[in-house]
């Protein structure tokens, strides 16, 4: 695959998405866990309205775990609120890490986000590999690896001193162009270096049957956690079982306190 190919259609083709104007590392870091399982059109907003309550790491220490869960409500898979909120407590105390290493010791870093906040924030060459960066390479390849060949490989494709570009030019190939169903191979910047042009099926989908949000747990947590932002009865209507499961693991996540009858978010 040819880099500077990538880069030039990145120059062109890239989108302006909000955190891509700062390389302030909260900021960064907000962007990143808020786009863990959520699309960029939904974050974007809730991105702003975010930081305009919470400008900076100690903003976002000073306040309570009820407060931040507020904040996030609506943005789903609430647990990663908390571990936002964990991190900017240790950083506020004891400043940013400025690799990836330091980075993966916050609370809720994982592999993929601390290699994003050290490129984006701190100029590391270091791949950032995702979703889409691993579709892109395993089709541009015709491969596929295991998550330490992944990585290593994508160390390979990186250019020196532009691990930052090389990172949002993939991520964006991979949204956009080189899309799990329906890739646009005529508008992919590296086609002619890939050895799956063409034979991706356009209409591709998944093999399971796939389950209605509706029936999940996920769903059930959601209206609970909705419920206790705006302080109303629980969701009872979703079942007595159902309910119950949902409220025993917001608990063990730390998105709920029982006392009794009484459901409450934490710190309220």
């Amino acid at each position: 695959m040819d880099a500077a190919a990538l880069l030039d259609w990145y120059a062109r083709e890239g989108r302006d998405l909000p955190w891509r104007r700062t390389r302030d590392p909260y900021r960064i870091l907000v962007s990143e866990v808020m786009l863990q399982q959520t699309q960029v059109d939904r974050v974007i907003p809730r991105y702003e309205r975010f930081l305009g309550r919470f400008p900076d790491e100690r903003a976002l220490a000073a306040a309570s775990a009820a407060e931040v869960i507020e904040e996030w409500s609506g943005l789903g898979y609430n647990r990663r609120a908390l571990a936002l909120w964990r991190a900017a407590q240790v950083v506020a105390a004891e400043g940013w890490p400025r690799d990836v290493a330091g980075l993966r010791a916050l609370p809720g870093v994982g592999p993929y986000t601390a290699a994003a906040v050290a490129s984006f924030t701190f100029g590391e060459d270091v791949a950032a590999v995702d979703t889409n960066l691993r579709r892109v390479i395993e089709r541009v390849d015709g491969v596929a690896r295991s998550p330490g060949a992944l990585t290593a490989r994508a160390a390979e494709l990186l250019p020196s001193g532009r691990g930052a570009a090389f990172n949002h030019a993939m991520m964006d190939l991979g949204a956009t162009v080189c899309r799990p169903r329906a890739p646009r191979c005529d508008a992919c910047p590296v086609a002619d270096w890939c050895a799956s042009r063409g034979a991706v099926p356009a209409g591709a989908t998944a093999a399971h049957t796939r389950v209605r949000f509706q029936d999940t747990d996920r769903f059930v947590r959601g209206r609970v956690v909705a419920a206790l932002v705006e302080r109303r009865p629980l969701p009872h209507d979703l079942g007595a079982e159902r309910l119950e499961r949902a409220l025993a693991g917001l608990e063990r996540d730390g998105l709920d306190v029982r006392e009794g009858e009484r459901v409450m978010l934490p710190g309220r």
